[in-house]
């Protein structure tokens, strides 16, 4: 096999826009040079005086979060696509030789925007810049939640009643060193898996429940271009459901009906939908045999 030269690398990029790339309409409609100032107020790194490896660019790291929600994607899978694919790679400005972001990288970044309490102020800001160069939210809306991981935490019983409380543990309070590394926010929810058919051919009688710690990512998405309208993160525990009437929906869409899978199925969402003029198409629980 031969080693891929410039000119290659070139025309599988023309063959992908050929194929109409997203992130390419992205990144020919939007200046993500203007989060600039927002992000690096928000997240306020140091002059890098003190030493230590710079971070990296924030605008490339606010462009990954574009990428990791559009597709729902987790850290890790994140960190792996932007290795793999010819598409993201373009997307971020990076080349086969860059050094690529890792999970926690991606996650301590995400952590500290929500900590500042910035990704709602950014991502409406990005619908404004979709708005201004005329991808209007049109054809009804897709709500969906991605879980996200955020590195486990090996914490006591009391010093977990004290998060689950909202308070600071006693013993962390004096220790700015390790109040930075524990992450107060992230929670405990279960995963549930299809069962895998089992050697001798038969199913089990119920899915899989994993553990799960971290986070979820509610978005909000227009069917006509399928770009991100509305942008929500929460700890992994809360209820898909009622993120629906937490602002997640955009009446500004064109048309009323809003998609979404049997998590949001609930007579409040309905009766909440009906009163503000939705349509409902969310599915419904195959029934019980």
């Amino acid at each position: 096999m031969k080693q891929p030269g410039f000119f290659d690398v070139e025309e599988r990029f023309a063959r992908l826009s050929g194929l109409g790339d997203q992130l390419e309409a992205f990144s020919r409609t939007v200046d993500f040079e203007v989060f600039r100032p927002d992000l690096e107020k928000s997240l306020a790194y140091s002059d890098g005086s003190k030493g230590g490896r710079p971070p990296f660019d924030p605008v490339l790291m606010f462009k990954i979060l574009v990428i990791q929600t559009l597709n729902n994607l987790s850290d890790e899978r994140t960190e792996y696509l932007i290795n793999d694919r010819l598409s993201f790679m373009r997307f971020l400005g990076l080349g086969l030789s860059d050094r690529v972001p890792d999970a926690k990288t991606v996650w301590l970044f995400r952590e500290r925007l929500t900590q500042a309490r910035a990704i709602e102020r950014l991502f409406d800001r990005f619908d404004a810049t979709l708005r201004n160069a005329g991808y209007l939210p049109m054809s009804g809306q897709i709500l969906d939640a991605t879980l996200v991981a955020a590195p486990k935490q090996r914490n006591t019983n009391a010093e977990k009643a004290d998060l689950r409380a909202g308070r600071i543990p006693e013993d962390w309070q004096d220790k700015p060193s390790k109040l930075s590394h524990k992450d107060r926010h992230a929670r405990w929810t279960l995963k549930f898996t299809k069962a895998k058919r089992q050697d001798d051919g038969t199913m089990p009688s119920s899915d899989l429940a994993i553990p799960f710690f971290g986070y979820k990512s509610h978005i909000s998405i227009d069917r006509k271009f399928r770009f991100i309208r509305k942008w929500k993160t929460t700890d992994a525990a809360a209820n898909d459901g009622a993120r629906l009437r937490e602002g997640l929906l955009d009446k500004t869409n064109t048309a009323s009906g809003v998609w979404a899978d049997t998590a949001y199925r609930s007579k409040a969402n309905e009766d909440f939908m009906e009163k503000q003029g939705f349509v409902s198409k969310v599915h419904r629980k195959k029934p019980h045999l």
